[in-house]
């Protein structure tokens, strides 16, 4: 198991903000033991340029980013998925495709950056707290032993940690790390 890779889907309406900041930020702090993918149910085409400055800033890989369709991941030949998250509301409340093999699935719902209005500074601050709740959650998953827990108990590790908040430490449930 310890050469095992894990497919890691981030899902979200218009995959141009938040899905496509959790895909960077797993496949940066994954270090190879994760693949990350972002796709939308309706997506926008094109990658919201303040996320893309955002991770560039922060020393992400951004060349292979791109808005995409969820279906894209549920044809036959598509790489099998081990997780499914989805980021925002709206892409939970949908009907998804079925996902081949048998994928934990959570919500871990991030306010969208994309719909704040204002100052380019209130953008970017918006952008900047999607990306830090993002990778913190992140984290507590990648603190997950996930190769030596059950489905349902890591079922629910994974939808304890869309419930974390906000905090600086994301009002995480203290044993979702400690105890895996």
């Amino acid at each position: 198991m310890a050469d095992r890779v894990y497919n890691v889907l981030f899902l979200c309406t218009a995959n141009s903000a938040r899905s496509v900041l959790a895909e960077a930020i797993l496949n940066q702090l994954g270090e190879g033991r994760f693949r990350a993918y972002s796709a939308g149910s309706q997506p926008r085409g094109t990658v919201n340029p303040y996320a893309i400055n955002l991770l560039r800033n922060l020393g992400h890989d951004v060349s292979a980013l791109r808005s995409k369709s969820w279906d894209e991941f549920a044809e036959p030949g598509a790489s099998v998925m081990d997780f499914v998250f989805t980021v925002c509301d709206s892409a939970a409340n949908e009907a998804c495709p079925v996902w081949p093999g048998r994928p934990a699935t959570a919500h871990w719902g991030i306010p969208d950056p994309a719909a704040v209005t204002g100052s380019e500074a209130q953008i970017a601050l918006a952008f900047d707290e999607a990306y830090r709740m993002l990778r913190r959650r992140i984290e507590l998953f990648l603190a997950l032993p996930i190769s030596s827990i059950d489905h349902l108990a890591l079922q629910e590790k994974l939808r304890e940690i869309g419930k974390s908040g906000a905090g600086a430490d994301n009002g995480a449930p203290a044993d979702i790390a400690a105890n895996g």
